[in-house]
This record gives structure tokens, sequence and C-alpha cells, in this order.
């Protein structure tokens, strides 16, 4: 199983379609097996889906997506888990022992609707 988390230096991004990179953990046997390093294609409709889908990824965390982006995942199979934060260690810990939990979107509905590609910033609180 893949998981990519989305993520800013040692943490989980606030939302998936503006961090820098993603942590890409591969998970066989309830052990990380591989674990690598993408920088984000770029936020446009759909490509990070794809970006994703094209590495074998089967999930991706992270702590906020809008609702466009989580139908793109789902048309391609993909699992998304949102509302999550935190450090990446402590994360893919609590994911080898089944305790990871999701929440509520740490992005507002909507946020990024109407501002195109040029947003920069999301309206969530920081964490």
């Amino acid at each position: 199983m893949k998981v990519a988390l989305s993520t800013d230096g040692n943490q989980v991004s606030a939302h998936f379609g503006r961090c820098p990179q993603f942590t890409i953990i591969t998970i066989e046997n309830g052990e990380v097996i591989k674990r690598e390093v993408l920088e984000n294609p770029g936020h446009q409709p759909g490509a990070i889906p794809r970006f994703l889908h094209e590495h074998g990824v089967d999930c991706i965390i992270a702590g906020g997506m809008g609702m466009r982006a989580t139908g793109f995942f789902r048309e391609l199979g993909m699992e998304t888990v949102v509302g999550v934060s935190g450090p990446i260690d402590e994360v893919v810990e609590k994911i080898l022992s089944g305790k990871l939990e999701g929440g509520e979107s740490l992005c507002a509905p909507g946020a990024g609707k109407g501002y195109g590609l040029d947003k920069e910033e999301c309206d969530h609180e920081e964490h």
C-alpha cells in the first residue's frame, strides 16, 4: 500500500494542493519499506490526483482538501483522509498502528473557489 501525505517540511500540510511536496510511504506487512519525497507538480484541477495515481498511491492524507479534489481522487479509486495535522513521523506511526483518525477538512468549503490558480493561501486557521 502506498500512502501520500501532503507535507511542508516535517509537518502534514494544511492543504494538499498548496503543499510544497508529498511524502510517499510504501507499507508492507505493517512496516514502512520505502519513503520518498516528491515535489508538488502544481495546483491545477485534477493534476495532483493524476500525478499521485501515476505513482501508485492508494490513499492521500492532508489537513484539508476541497470537494472537487476529493471527487477527482474518488474517480481514480483513491481514498482521502483529511483533518490530519502534526509531524509526519507521528502521523506515520498512527497509520501503522491503525490509530489515524481523520476529521473535518481544515479548509473552509469553497475556500479556493473563484481564486483560480493564483491563490496562494487557504482560509483555514493555522494549527
